[in-house]
């Protein structure tokens, strides 16, 4: 049995459920979502609940259970709350700005790069936080994380972009290794 599959999902006001043919939307002030429900998985919609059932075996239905009520429950906060991730440049000369919608970054190349957020994620820029928002807690994950890998921070002088909770473990260089 999974723990989490077996919670109720509760419907805030203001959201409409739809579910028809393995295909659940949702929508809410801010957006609409879809998902795509797994073969072995139904939904018991209420009027103000939903619960994820299980209608087939094995172990992948199992697997599926608890991550599609965790996937519905996200969509609901993302189409009331929205998600944001805040990253954070740090390093001399380092700096981003914004240009119509791509992002520009100019952290150390010979040349700026230049990121195109995807549809339904937007990116704002103020002094040195990057702030990735959008009602897909995936889509904003995987943006923020491609954002980061383009100067991931260096552990010697910790130069490059970071989440803004990141802890980055620092190293000593070898000259003040030698003085200890």
């Amino acid at each position: 049995m999974s723990k989490i599959g077996k919670r109720k999902i509760e419907i805030p006001q203001g959201v409409k459920i739809n579910y028809e043919n393995r295909k659940l939307t949702i929508e809410g002030p801010k957006g609409k979502l879809e998902l795509e429900i797994y073969p072995g998985l139904d939904l018991d919609i209420r009027e103000n609940e939903i619960k994820v059932v299980k209608v087939g075996e094995g172990k992948k239905v199992q697997a599926m259970w608890g991550t599609t009520r965790q996937l519905i429950k996200n969509m609901i906060e993302g189409v009331t709350k929205g998600f944001e991730k805040k990253l954070e440049i740090s390093g001399l000369g380092y700096r981003a700005e914004m240009k119509g919608k791509d992002l520009i970054l100019h952290v150390g190349y010979s040349h700026p790069v230049i990121f195109s957020p995807p549809e339904g994620v937007q990116i704002s820029v103020e002094k040195n936080i990057i702030t990735v928002s959008g009602i897909n807690k995936e889509l904003v994950g995987n943006v923020a994380a491609k954002i980061r890998k383009i100067r991931e921070v260096e552990p010697y002088k910790g130069k490059g972009i970071k989440y803004v909770d990141e802890i980055v473990r620092r190293k000593l260089s070898k000259k003040q290794r030698a003085g200890k």
